[in-house]
């Protein structure tokens, strides 16, 4: 279990990607597969995955991330893949009405944390893009309006070194038995 701390340590938030380094098609899917994969809520997996590869288009949602001075470096990331919230089942509808939760979003988080993970698995950087123009990028790619796109996340090979992680204390965010 060692070897999994070791890639959590190691994953960063990337945000600058070398330009003239392709992501691999097989490295691509095996990240996919481990989305495809993640647990979610009454096995609803409420999720569809669009992946941007295409220059151009990468490029176009890459800009309709930024805004604000957030995000520009988006464009430049040779991959987007497009976290889409899919119909949750009836058992895990009902589950989160009657708990108050709406588990498709956690889902999706996790499903996230797959992604993110794999990349750093396969030597790639990525980062988890929440601000971006979704109507644009709807448009860019086809999604339908009823849908909704919760998440961007950018891969490719990074163009940075590693960074020190900056956390909270273990006791600030941990305890054992009572708050």
């Amino acid at each position: 279990m060692n070897d999994f701390l070791e890639l959590v340590k190691s994953r960063q938030s990337d945000r600058a990607y070398d330009t003239t380094r392709a992501v691999e098609l097989e490295k691509l899917e095996r990240i996919l597969e481990a989305a495809r994969l993640a647990p979610s809520a009454c096995n609803a997996q409420p999720w569809k995955f669009v992946v941007v590869t295409d220059k151009e288009l990468s490029n176009k949602v890459g800009k309709a991330t930024s805004g604000l001075g957030m995000n520009k470096f988006a464009k430049d990331a040779p991959v987007h893949i497009l976290v889409v919230e899919e119909s949750a089942n009836i058992t895990s509808l009902l589950g989160g009405k009657v708990k108050n939760k709406h588990f498709p979003l956690i889902d999706l988080g996790i499903a996230a944390a797959h992604i993110i993970l794999a990349a750093e698995s396969e030597g790639l950087g990525s980062c988890i893009l929440g601000w971006f123009d979704e109507k644009e990028i709807k448009s860019l790619t086809g999604i339908p309006a009823s849908k909704r796109l919760v998440l961007v996340i950018t891969i490719g090979y990074s163009a940075k070194a590693k960074r020190q992680k900056m956390r909270k204390e273990k006791a600030k965010v941990i305890s054992y038995n009572k708050y």
